[in-house]
């Protein structure tokens, strides 16, 4: 195997591109941070990610390099098929992706005629969360409809999440549901209180069954970040941002306060990611996202 000076040397030689490398028999694009500008100066208290379809109109190899320059860890809601690419850069996956052309948002866990096929694609995207050396797996409650009400799709959420769980467990994966308002993006949503995560944290009782708190989505529906941050972080653990109103950018041209929000998440200890999910309203995408990574650096 190569030893860093002479992976540096031949990375040197090759312009725009990565060297490709033999390590224990398999052929790999491997990526030295140095000849990619690192250096960000990052406090350390948050370990930053971003999601990847809020910049979709850049090439995922290209997100990868910028990501490493703004310093960023991970690079998010990728499918198994992306995950070779942020390895590559050395970047992880905070969050994988669960959505399909079958499973996503508005089809979850809270029918009982979608549990065999939910648990069949789960079973899958575990799997492949597991060997790629990820963690966290995104899932959805699926959205109400007229015959079916909160309290029978928390009871639903947790029969059928059982199923998958303990499998999950075995394979170090953790099951996160997100928070998403139904008030604006996502009509009819059953997860979109905290309270209503938070009872089906307690109804499943299991260590690899978390939310993900969506700071956007929840000002939207209930406001009182910061509280509810600090009286439910044992069932969080994974945050998301974006700016109120409008989904954009999280500086002064929004009402929320993050650098305030953070204080507060690193405040209780909390050791996970926060991803960065609003769309850029500005033509220089990434100095966007350079700025809200600032902003969030407390």
């Amino acid at each position: 195997m190569e030893n860093s000076n002479s992976r540096r040397n031949a990375m040197k030689k090759i312009v725009g591109g990565a060297a490709t490398v033999a390590v224990a028999g398999v052929v790999a694009s491997r990526i030295d941070a140095a000849d990619l500008g690192m250096g960000a100066d990052l406090k350390g208290k948050i370990n930053h990610s971003v999601c990847k379809w809020c910049y979709d109109s850049i090439p995922l190899d290209d997100l990868c390099k910028s990501a490493k320059t703004i310093g960023l860890e991970s690079i998010e809601l990728l499918k198994p098929e992306e995950f070779a690419t942020v390895k590559k850069y050395g970047l992880t996956c905070a969050m994988v992706s669960s959505t399909s052309e079958d499973w996503g948002i508005v089809k979850g866990w809270n029918k009982k005629e979608h549990h065999d096929g939910l648990e069949k694609w789960h079973q899958y995207l575990i799997d492949e969360t597991a060997k790629a050396g990820f963690t966290n797996l995104i899932c959805f409650s699926g959205n109400r409809d007229k015959d079916i009400d909160d309290e029978q799709g928390m009871k639903n959420c947790a029969e059928g999440l059982k199923r998958i769980l303990s499998y999950a467990e075995s394979k170090k994966v953790v099951l996160v549901m997100e928070l998403l308002n139904s008030k604006v993006d996502h009509k009819d949503y059953m997860c979109d209180h905290t309270n209503w995560g938070v009872e089906l944290c307690k109804m499943i009782d299991a260590d690899n069954f978390k939310l993900l708190y969506d700071i956007y989505h929840m000002q939207i529906m209930e406001g009182d970040v910061i509280r509810t941050i600090k009286e439910n972080q044992k069932y969080i653990a994974h945050y998301h941002t974006g700016g109120v109103p409008g989904r954009h950018e999280i500086d002064k041209t929004q009402e929320l306060y993050y650098p305030a929000i953070m204080e507060a998440i690193v405040d209780t200890g909390f050791k996970g990611f926060v991803a960065q999910e609003f769309i850029p309203a500005r033509t220089d995408k990434i100095a966007s996202l350079k700025q809200g990574v600032e902003i969030c650096d407390v």
